[in-house]
């Protein structure tokens, strides 16, 4: 099995193809990157630019290039020494336009009868035979409708026609109401859909993997790739939507060749990847959560926590573990409803629950599930501890949990196989996409695969945990910013600086608060930080944030109902960012006060993710400042040009200023070449202790076999303590042999090394090992 040593990842669209990405292969190169990592390629929605609306798994996107643009991408790597890594979307096709989608067009067609009918997780029984399809203004639509070129017609929605079921003359009533679908108001999805979705999107239809033709049917495509080496390894998207996860990645060993496999997976806190899974690892959020938390001051919490209390007008700041049972328990009950009641129906009538009684029960279990999903076998423990939990909970519901455990332990029963797809769902709506958005001490904390009630991590805690990833996961992803992630690192790296400065953090917010006030405490504290994070930002982009930001908390206003006047305070508090010298002024000064602080963060993080243990992820176009907010904003195009003018000028010899975006772009690369370059520097993993007054401020450790035969990280942290403190002074660190750094080209040791000479030009040191360097 071929594996990265390192992956650089792009954003494939009609406007970014394929052609363009194999384009700048040589920059990536150069870069020092080993793998171009590519978002889905399939063919999707007309206009999608993510990808993750598939529409016909069996060819590359046109309008990414095609399979001409797969070939010269391919070509250009291989030219290059470099491999290839695709995201695939195993889960859902997309569904918002019948005609895009040829499995989708039979389905509703030909209804039980079409040869897709078993690719499609559809109740039949419930929709009467017909696929509920939530696309109506209201149910007094059906009066729009038409019939046109031997199509149903709803606006711009095209509808095929069962084979005999339109003549001449007939209403497009009574010829819709012969059909194998059934169009209805949308508000009636959240609780009577009845085909499987992802998440609450209606317009992502689940697809049965787990039956052999279906998954040969999908997977053509993406097997071919491997018979033709065009591509070297997968990443997969939500594997904790499949009805047998373990056995779909079997399938795709084979399938590929037993290629290199990621899976996008969250871990909770203790959570491992079951050892059934024949994958290499994750994409790396788990490792993001380590690495922000590291550099997060521990002493700022109990600041941060007083200020969300009286945010929030309360003795105690919010109980996050109430909040999340709330959310989910919320999503249960509202937009997933249809999921839940889909399992109540599996439930025996001889068990003696109600439809209402079982789902009342499994929704109070899922909002006690503390992890996104079992694996039965695996996760049986897990199961009985939410179950203890949901009964205790609701003591009301002690007898109907009791009669549900029994039938979600099978793992052959209906129900068990279903609540497992099902508890991800609701775990990743009520808390990545609400609680996050309603627990704002500090945003660093709410990312996506983090535990926001970890504030902090201490060094010696990272550097176990960095010891166990070298010996488990070794080849596991490592990121910073991703598609996913609701702030990007260099926000995160900004926001984490509030920690060391709560104090002034709090009277920054309550002079903002003063000149813009928004009627909601905690969301202020939230969009204040983004805004912060992001600075400069358009305002068209912060609108966008503010607003999805508000609607996501769900706390006073929503997507489904919007609340004008609290959007309007909203809106007057971002533009008052642009149009009020007051509101300018204090953004600006907070931003230039934490700026150089927050630069040390960055590339500190940037270093630490590039060479801990694992196999670093670079986001497009991070290798500059990445500040962007939550998707959309994540997708935007990026400048290659001037990122390889600059690097061109660092390679030419000008080493760049401390603090620039220049010295970030001087890490990634000297990072990533040697890594590349000289991987017998990363076999390993060790702490390396500092002495001295500020040795609390130094993460360090090494990566060879012994501390001298690796690769050495030094890394600054809690920078603001640091320069409070008088700096570094005679803060030390022993080098066993001579080693020179990659980012200043200066030597240091044998022997004890000050750390304010290592770290003289840049808050980071990368330090390599004379002898046996290579010429």
């Amino acid at each position: 099995m071929r594996t990265p040593v390192s992956t650089y990842r792009l954003q494939i669209r009609s406007s970014f193809t394929l052609f363009d990405a194999a384009e700048k292969v040589p920059y990536l190169k150069d870069l020092g990157v080993d793998w171009v990592y590519l978002s889905p390629i399939l063919t999707a929605e007309k206009g999608s630019d993510h990808g993750y609306d598939v529409t016909d798994p069996s060819a590359v996107d046109p309008d990414r290039g095609g399979p001409e643009g797969l070939l010269a991408l391919s070509r250009a790597a291989r030219e290059h020494g470099m491999g290839v890594l695709v995201d695939i979307v195993p889960n859902h096709v997309g569904v918002a336009s019948p005609p895009q989608n040829p499995w989708w067009w039979s389905l509703l067609r030909d209804g039980r009868g079409s040869p897709y009918a078993e690719a499609f997780d559809v109740d039949w029984d419930l929709g009467g035979g017909k696929v509920r399809l939530p696309m109506l203004g209201s149910d007094a639509d059906l009066d729009k409708l038409e019939v046109k070129d031997g199509e149903l017609r709803y606006y711009d929605h095209r509808f095929p026609l069962a084979e005999g079921t339109y003549t001449e003359g007939d209403s497009p009533q009574d010829v819709h109401s012969r059909q194998h679908y059934q169009l209805m108001d949308w508000r009636r999805a959240d609780a009577e859909l009845n085909y499987r979705r992802f998440f609450a999107v209606t317009t992502l239809a689940g697809i049965r993997v787990e039956e052999p033709s279906v998954f040969q049917e999908a997977h053509a495509e993406v097997g071919r790739w491997f018979t033709e080496d065009l591509v070297d390894g997968l990443r997969v998207d939500h594997p904790d939507g499949l009805a047998d996860p373990a056995g779909y990645l079997r399938w795709l060993k084979d399938l590929s060749g037993g290629a290199y496999v990621l899976v996008e997976k969250i871990l909770e806190p203790g959570e491992v990847l079951p050892q059934e899974f024949a994958c290499e690892g994750t994409t790396g959020y788990d490792a993001l959560a380590d690495v922000d938390r590291v550099f997060v001051d521990p002493a700022g919490q109990q600041a941060l926590d007083a200020l969300d209390a009286s945010l929030r007008g309360t003795a105690e700041p919010a109980d996050y573990a109430g909040m999340i049972r709330g959310t989910k328990r919320m999503i249960a009950d509202g937009i997933l409803r249809s999921e839940v009641l889909r399992l109540a129906r599996l439930v025996p009538e001889s068990h003696g629950l109600s439809v209402d009684q079982a789902a009342d029960g499994v929704a109070e279990i899922i909002a006690s599930f503390p992890v996104y999903r079992s694996y039965l076998p695996v996760g049986a423990d897990v199961l009985k501890e939410a179950c203890e939990s949901a009964a205790a909970h609701r003591p009301d519901l002690e007898v109907a949990v009791g009669t549900l455990l029994p039938l979600l332990l099978d793992p052959a029963n209906p129900i068990a196989i279903r609540f497992q797809q099902t508890s991800g769902m609701v775990m990743a709506k009520g808390v990545e996409d609400t609680a996050f958005y309603r627990y704002t001490r500090l945003g660093t904390l709410t990312e996506v695969g983090a535990e926001p009630t970890e504030f902090a991590v201490a060094p010696e805690a990272f550097h176990q945990r960095m010891q166990r990833r070298q010996q488990e996961l070794p080849l596991s992803m490592t990121t910073l910013s991703t598609h996913d992630t609701k702030r990007s690192e260099d926000a995160r790296a900004r926001i984490s600086v509030i920690a060391e400065l709560p104090q002034e953090w709090a009277e920054t917010l309550e002079t903002l608060r003063g000149l813009a006030p928004i009627p909601d405490g905690p969301y202020e504290n939230l969009l204040w930080q983004a805004i912060v994070g992001a600075w400069p930002a358009s305002r068209e982009r912060l609108q966008g944030y503010a607003e999805k930001a508000a609607r996501e908390a769900g706390n006073s206003t929503t997507w489904t109902e919007p609340n004008e006047d609290f959007e309007s305070k909203v809106k007057a508090a971002v533009d008052a960012v642009f149009d009020d010298a007051k509101v300018s002024k204090v953004v600006d000064d907070f931003v230039a006060r934490i700026d150089a602080l927050s630069a040390t963060n960055s590339v500190s993080a940037k270093l630490v993710q590039l060479t801990m243990p694992g196999v670093p992820d670079v986001y497009q176009g991070s290798e500059f400042w990445e500040r962007s907010l939550t998707d959309p904003d994540n997708r935007r195009p990026v400048d290659f040009g001037a990122r390889q003018a600059e690097l061109a000028k660092l390679d030419a010899g000008t080493l760049p200023a401390a603090g620039t975006e220049a010295s970030k772009l001087l890490v990634t690369s000297r990072a990533l070449r040697l890594r590349r370059d000289r991987p017998e520097l990363f076999q390993g993993y060790a702490p390396v202790a500092a002495t001295g007054a500020a040795a609390a401020h130094l993460l360090a450790f090494a990566r060879g076999t012994d501390a001298s035969s690796g690769a050495l990280t030094l890394a600054t942290r809690l920078p603001a303590g640091l320069e409070a403190g008088g700096g570094w002074r005679d803060t030390a660190v022993d080098l066993s042999t001579a080693m020179r750094d990659e980012l200043t080209g200066a030597t240091h040791g044998p022997g004890q090394v000050s750390v304010a000479e290592v770290l003289g030009t840049y808050p980071v040191a990368l330090l390599a090992p004379v002898d046996g360097e290579k010429a």
